[in-house]
């Protein structure tokens, strides 16, 4: 999302690839330990940018993957991975969520060099939009962090609707994502690769109520069991589905989900 001071070259525009995630970011109640905790589980590095030290860069090899922030007046008011996606209008997104029953938390706000705004599509899950300059390299942000990011919802055909509509997907610009429906979860592309999954069990099932819509953040991994039992060394938890399972839902300490998974489980 936002680019921070050493990155000033080859920044560019949402409008180049609009309606796909193009950052992360988490809310913390401890900057250090949770640093600690994902340079040990994923191996990033930490650096200050242009937004100081209280919000926070991770990197991969040189590229920026994800932000970290303490807890503020503005924002979630606990622990959890927000994803951001990006718009060619953040103004004209929130009115389209607003007029299909979404719900607007922050925004939008100037974070230079762009706009951000905190929404909620109408089941409650919690969305960011992001207009302006991308980190430069999207692509390599992309395969460098996060695989991709699952909405898990009581009804995935009405949240496709939603988001389709809000976010401009399948439209006939060719920067938008197309839609596809896969292995019971409906499948989110942006230049041929998959961006986005959003999942409610099987077709045809009834929308279950005991479900808490929510986007999950799955992070590309070279080893799923290692970083597991890093989680646990390190004060998180880790979920597998059993020995050699390509996918593990982790938590940090401060008790924020996501998932790790193997490089080529997208």
């Amino acid at each position: 999302m936002m680019s921070d001071r050493t990155l000033d070259r080859g920044v560019v525009s949402s409008h180049t690839v609009f309606g796909a995630p193009c950052w992360v970011s988490l809310t913390t109640r401890d900057l250090r330990a949770t640093e600690d905790f994902y340079h040990a589980v994923l191996g990033w590095e930490w650096h200050s940018g242009a937004l100081g030290d209280q919000y926070r860069f991770a990197r991969v090899n040189g590229v920026p993957v994800a932000g970290v922030s303490g807890m503020s007046g503005i924002g979630p008011k606990m622990a959890t991975w927000t994803t951001y996606f990006a718009v060619a209008s953040a103004d004209e997104t929130v009115s389209r969520s607003q007029e299909r029953g979404g719900t607007t938390a922050v925004g939008p706000i100037s974070f230079p060099p762009g706009r951000a705004a905190l929404l909620a599509d109408r089941d409650g899950a919690v969305f960011g939009i992001w207009e302006g300059q991308l980190v430069a390299g999207w692509e390599a942000w992309r395969r460098a962090a996060p695989v991709f990011v699952r909405l898990h919802t009581r009804d995935a055909f009405d949240a496709a609707i939603f988001y389709a509509e809000v976010l401009q997907w399948a439209s006939s610009d060719p920067a938008s994502c197309q839609v596809d429906y896969e292995d019971n979860e409906v499948v989110l592309r942006s230049q041929g690769d998959v961006v986005a999954r959003i999942h409610s069990g099987a077709v045809g099932a009834a929308p279950d109520p005991t479900i808490r819509p929510h986007w999950r953040v799955h992070f590309a991994v070279d080893d799923v069991e290692t970083c597991a039992r890093a989680a646990r060394a390190h004060g998180g938890t880790a979920h597998q589905q059993g020995a050699g399972s390509t996918e593990a839902i982790l938590s940090d300490p401060d008790g924020a989900h996501f998932s790790v998974s193997s490089q080529d489980s997208r």
